[in-house]
C-alpha cells in the first residue's frame, strides 16, 4: 500500500541516495531545474496506445504540436513500435517517415527526442535536427555514443536486456530491483562517458514489455515499486526518466488518466523526466505538485 508510513521508511532506508547530486537534466542547451515532460508520437500502426499514433507526417507534426502548447517540454517520435507483436521496421522506411517530421518540428524550435537502436537513423535525425536520442538498443553502443558525442546530443540509456526492446526477456520480480540496475547503468554509463557522451538520462524500461509481465496487476506492481524507488538510482549522478503506465486493467474507461496518477507516484520517487501520451493530464498534475505549499 501507498501511504505516508510505508513512503517514511522508504526514504528513511535510502535517504542518502535521495540527496545525492546529480548532472543537470539537458535537452539541447536547455537545462532543467524541474520535472521535464517527454510526449510520445508513435509514427507505427503497432502501438497500443492508439491515441499516440501519428498516420502520417501531417498528423505527426499537428499532434507534437499540440503536445508542445499543451507543456510538453521535448517530443518523442519512433517509427517501430516495442509492443511484442509489432512488425519490424527497417533503417530505410524509419528514416524516410522521421526525418520531415523533425525537420519541420525543428523549424518551429520544438525539442525532438528520436527512439531508436540503429546509428544510420541516429545520424540521420541528429542532421536533422534532433537533440536527444532515446537509446533502446545496445549491440551499435560505440557507435551511437560516438554520434551523440558529435552532435552534443543527450543519451536516454534505457535497461535493454537483449540487443534491443523488441527482443522478449523477462524481469527478476523475486527481489529488490535497484541493486541490479544500479550495476547495470554503472557500466553503460562508464562507457558513454569514454565515448564523450555527457549528457546522460537513465531509463529503467518500465514502459517496455516483458515476458513475465504479462499479468496487468503484476506489470503495474513491479512498474510503481521501480518508479518509487527511481530515486536510488541517482547515485549514479544522472537524472531519471520513467515511462508512465496507462494500467487499463484498473483504470477501464478512465485509462487516460492513469498516467496522471502515476505521475505522482513518479515526483515522489524523484523522477526528473516524465514520458507520457497525456501531456495536459500530466502537466497540470505536476504544476499543482510543485505549488509553494505550507505541509507543516
Amino acid at each position: 500500500m501507498i501511504n505516508l508510513e510505508n513512503l517514511s521508511r522508504l526514504y528513511a532506508a535510502h535517504s542518502d541516495s535521495f540527496t545525492s547530486e546529480i548532472a543537470p537534466l539537458m535537452i539541447g542547451e536547455k537545462v532543467f531545474d524541474r520535472p521535464a515532460l517527454m510526449a510520445t508520437v508513435n509514427l507505427s500502426p503497432d502501438s497500443t496506445y492508439r491515441e499516440s499514433i501519428a498516420v502520417s507526417t501531417e498528423a505527426a507534426v499537428r499532434k507534437s504540436r499540440v503536445y508542445w502548447a499543451q507543456g510538453a517540454d521535448v517530443v518523442d517520435l519512433g517509427a517501430e513500435s516495442s509492443t511484442a507483436k509489432a512488425s519490424r521496421v527497417g533503417v530505410k522506411e524509419q528514416i524516410s517517415k522521421l526525418v520531415p517530421v523533425i525537420e519541420e518540428l525543428s523549424a518551429d524550435a520544438i525539442a525532438v527526442s528520436v527512439e531508436t537502436y540503429e546509428p544510420e537513423v541516429v545520424r540521420a535525425c541528429l542532421s536533422a535536427g534532433a537533440k536527444v536520442v532515446n537509446y533502446t538498443g545496445t549491440t551499435h553502443q560505440a557507435a551511437v555514443f560516438d554520434l551523440a558525442s558529435e552532435f552534443s546530443a543527450t543519451v536516454i540509456l534505457c535497461y535493454v536486456a537483449g540487443a534491443d526492446v523488441r527482443e522478449i526477456t523477462d524481469v527478476d520480480l523475486d527481489k529488490d530491483p535497484i541493486p541490479g540496475l544500479l550495476d547495470y547503468f554503472s557500466q553503460r554509463i562508464d562507457s558513454a562517458n569514454k565515448h564523450g557522451v555527457t549528457k546522460i538520462v537513465i531509463d529503467p524500461g518500465m514502459g517496455f514489455y516483458y515476458g513475465n509481465l504479462v499479468d496487468p496487476i503484476t506489470r503495474v506492481k513491479h512498474q510503481t515499486r521501480v518508479i518509487l524507488n527511481s530515486f536510488r538510482l541517482k547515485s549514479l549522478g544522472y537524472p531519471i526518466c520513467q515511462a508512465l503506465p496507462h494500467a487499463f486493467n484498473l483504470f477501464e474507461d478512465e485509462f487516460r488518466t492513469a498516467e496522471s496518477f502515476f505521475a505522482v507516484i513518479a515526483s515522489l520517487g524523484g523522477v526528473n523526466l516524465l514520458r507520457t501520451h497525456e501531456i495536459a493530464r500530466v502537466n497540470s498534475v505536476l504544476k499543482t505538485l510543485q505549488l509553494d505549499a505550507t505541509l507543516f
